[in-house]
């Protein structure tokens, strides 16, 4: 697979996630951030919660993409985490958690799957 069809399967998985999100009562603050250490997908807000969202989009494979977020990059995504937190004082007092949607496009269908508190 060539990079242009991997960015367009990342992005559908995102905006998929971001359409499950919302349908299941969650505010999205942003999509995106960027800092030093990296990017988190999506930023939500449910509840008294800060949820810091990683998603994964595969074309196969649903555990692949659950255990694609390596140690390394669980410690970037908190310390990106962090970061924004820092830049957004507001939430900070907030519980946090950090999950992992997984979406597997098969034959023109999607099955997601959303690890809550994943790590």
């Amino acid at each position: 697979m060539n990079l242009e069809h991997n960015k367009r399967l990342g992005q559908s998985g995102e905006d998929s996630a971001v359409d499950f999100l919302l349908s299941n009562g969650y505010k999205i603050i942003t999509r995106n951030y960027h800092s030093a250490y990296g990017e988190i997908d999506i930023i939500a807000l449910k509840d008294d919660t800060i949820v810091f969202i990683e998603v994964k989009t595969r074309s196969s494979n649903t555990e692949a993409a659950l255990n694609s977020v390596s140690v390394s990059k669980q410690t970037k995504l908190t310390k990106t985490a962090s970061i924004f937190l820092s830049q957004h004082t507001s939430y900070e007092q907030l519980a946090t958690r950090f999950d992992v949607i997984s979406i597997i496009h098969k034959s023109n269908r999607q099955q997601l799957n959303h690890l809550k508190d994943a790590f």
